[in-house]
């Protein structure tokens, strides 16, 4: 892994810790694997026209955020049931569109080497979904605590719920070429998960689960590389790992 795209992957932690910390506060848990698996249609449909699978995931991605975003408000569905309708269609029309290695990279991840493109489009996703976390993150936590509060206040809650459910559809994509469909929910909610255990408040929480996502990143890239693996499996594995570390810890309750 080059110096740039080990950079792009730290980036994809980041995000990853900052919006799996939120997921993990909504009690979006589940959704995460889930929705990521609606990004297989979107690889396939871009295969098929010879263009970079992320772009086309980024596509599906966002229009699935998009529908979700309109499902809880339409049909009054929870975000993971109306997840889990998408991921059941997103996952038989991936599967027939997407054969062979191509699916399996899909699957499981497969960095190799980033194009320029992709390197582009990683940093400024990245930097973007940092600094939508940062500048919204008090109007998060009012809208997690009361929408009705939030609403008082002055914050479109619909506007920040879809906002947030975008971020956290480009998240997804920013770690498809590192740990695959099945794999990049698992990085986004464990961190969250773990730093949540060793946390006082959501302050300390965001940190740990930043600081518990690169160093998996860094960490299960570097013993990947090593044993001559594919990164993403390696990664999910270390994160893993210190979320059972954490458990020897004496568990902390998480206020605000």
């Amino acid at each position: 892994m080059t110096i740039e795209s080990l950079l792009v992957a730290i980036g994809m932690a980041v995000a990853a810790g900052l919006i799996g910390s939120f997921a993990v506060m909504k009690r979006m848990s589940l959704a995460a694997d889930p929705l990521s698996h609606v990004a297989l249609p979107g690889i396939g449909i871009a295969l098929a026209l010879h263009i970079q699978p992320v772009f086309g995931a980024v596509v599906m991605l966002a229009f699935a955020a998009l529908l979700v975003w309109a499902l809880e408000d339409r049909a009054r569905a929870t975000t993971e049931s109306a997840i889990g309708v998408l991921f059941s269609a997103a996952l038989a029309i991936g599967s027939i569109m997407t054969t062979g290695e191509d699916l399996i990279e899909a699957l499981f991840g497969g960095a190799g080497v980033l194009s320029r493109s992709e390197k582009v489009f990683g940093f400024l996703v990245a930097s973007a979904i940092v600094l939508f976390i940062l500048i919204s993150k008090n109007s998060l936590v009012i809208m997690m605590v009361s929408p009705d509060v939030a609403r008082t206040a002055g914050i479109d809650v619909r506007r920040l719920d879809l906002l947030y459910l975008e971020a956290f559809a480009l998240t997804i994509a920013l770690g498809l070429r590192y740990l695959g469909v099945l794999l990049m929910g698992a990085l986004i909610i464990i961190p969250a998960v773990t730093a949540k255990r060793l946390s006082h408040g959501l302050n300390s929480m965001l940190w740990f689960s930043v600081a518990l996502s690169v160093s998996s990143t860094a960490l299960g890239s570097a013993i990947a590389a090593h044993l001559h693996r594919e990164a993403g499996p390696v990664i999910v594995l270390v994160a893993t790992a210190l979320f059972l570390l954490s458990l020897l810890a004496r568990p902390q309750r998480l206020g605000d």
